[in-house]
């Protein structure tokens, strides 16, 4: 057996100063602006009974971490903040008035998710609109993601939005279900034209409904897309999604935002889990979205309530890998003063309260405890970025401002 005191395990590591005041920095800004939006905040356990996730066959159980408890009870490591906000509205606010708006700041513990800057504990913030069903909902969800992206400083950002009900749509008007509809999804999903193509001729579609599956995948854009395909179909359910779509970028015109959006209605993905609306975000220098969300009405009724859902989640984590590598965000947390002293009686006194004025001014300041010669402690300040020293000596006087302690 290995010796591994001196590694971490696969898929999670250590966070230096520098991003560790990054993430900090994110953090901070995402939870002002959620709050500022009327979103409130919650923190639910780190470790939850298995059969939390597993009651709505939401998660796959090879993707948990998943550990035992005295009796025996299965846990495991908190995979998402949806389904615990979800249970937690269906019982401990359960009285509360709707809509609710929460939004949550948590690590997550995903155990196949690792490599191309994926972690397998990563940090993630989002909100949960729930109790409101309709279009300004969804696009006050997909407004506040990108506003999320924009204020930690990602402007080089693209948000895919989809709708599975268009899809679902579709398949009711062509007669297609079960398994056969389940494959044509993925194949969608996955822009495979070649086995479409095959799959449609063995589905015996019609010219016209052949060549508009064959559309999906490939077309992307805004109204035009809309207008394209409102031309194709004539079922009620199809239709009712694209003028779903049609209200989300009306209201994503007002906020401003429509120039980060793009419509796919090829991105099929958790049909089971999601109900209607679904996107993305994605940003340069990093391939996987840094944002994921959509809507998803069936999650709270699994744990007894029926409330409609929207939301939203951005990977904090995956947020500071693109700054990082777009070079726009790190944290310059330098040490702004450091303060040593002589040995001489009540220098130590006067240095204490010298650090304490200057951290009152907004001033990060270290103390020396290692006892520094004046040269000493310049060549450390040097060596560190540090802007000023200042060391007091038995014939200084009381720095500018100070008073003596009562």
């Amino acid at each position: 057996m290995g010796n591994y005191r001196f590694h971490t395990p696969d898929g999670v590591s250590d966070m230096l100063p520098e991003v560790c005041a990054t993430k900090r920095g994110i953090e901070s800004k995402l939870r002002n602006l959620f709050d500022a939006s009327g979103y409130q905040e919650i923190e639910t356990p780190g470790i939850e009974f298995f059969d939390v996730y597993a009651g709505g066959n939401f998660v796959a159980q090879e993707n948990m971490y998943k550990l035992t408890d005295q009796e025996g009870r299965i846990l495991v490591l908190r995979y998402d903040g949806t389904v615990p906000a979800a249970r937690l509205v269906a019982t401990v606010l359960k009285d509360h008035a709707l809509p609710l708006r929460l939004s949550y700041i948590e690590n997550m513990y995903r155990f196949r998710e690792s490599g191309g800057g994926k972690q397998r504990e990563f940090a993630q913030a989002g909100i949960e609109l729930m109790g409101v069903s309709n279009a300004q909902a969804d696009a006050e969800v997909i407004a506040t993601s990108i506003a999320a992206a924009l204020e930690i400083g990602l402007s080089d950002l693209q948000v895919a939005v989809g709708q599975v009900d268009f899809f679902l749509g579709l398949m009711e008007e062509w007669g297609i279900g079960g398994e056969d509809a389940e494959l044509i999804s993925k194949l969608v999903d996955q822009k495979d034209s070649v086995m479409l193509e095959k799959m449609a001729d063995r589905m015996n579609l019609s010219p016209e409904n052949k060549e508009t599956l064959l559309m999906i995948p490939t077309l992307f854009g805004t109204y035009d897309t809309i207008d394209l395909l409102e031309k194709r179909v004539t079922g009620a359910r199809a239709k009712a999604a694209l003028t779903d779509l049609r209200e989300i970028l009306d209201t994503l015109k007002d906020y401003g935002y429509t120039k980060y959006i793009s419509l796919d209605l090829g991105m099929l993905r958790s049909l089971e889990y999601y109900t209607g609306m679904i996107f993305k975000g994605f940003t340069r220098e990093v391939g996987f979205p840094i944002i994921s969300g959509g809507r998803y009405d069936k999650v709270v009724s699994v744990f007894g309530r029926d409330v409609p859902a929207v939301g939203f989640s951005i990977g904090i984590t995956l947020c500071i890998t693109a700054l990082h590598r777009q070079e726009w965000g790190r944290e310059r947390r330098s040490t702004d003063v450091v303060i040593g002293y002589d040995a001489g009686p009540g220098l130590r006194k006067k240095a204490i309260r010298a650090a304490r004025e200057l951290r009152k001014k907004k001033m990060r300041v270290i103390l020396d405890c290692a006892g520094k010669d004046e040269k000493t402690l310049g060549e450390y300040a040097k060596s560190n970025g540090i802007g000023q020293v200042i060391f007091i000596k038995a014939n200084d006087s009381c720095l500018e401002g100070e008073t003596e302690e009562k």
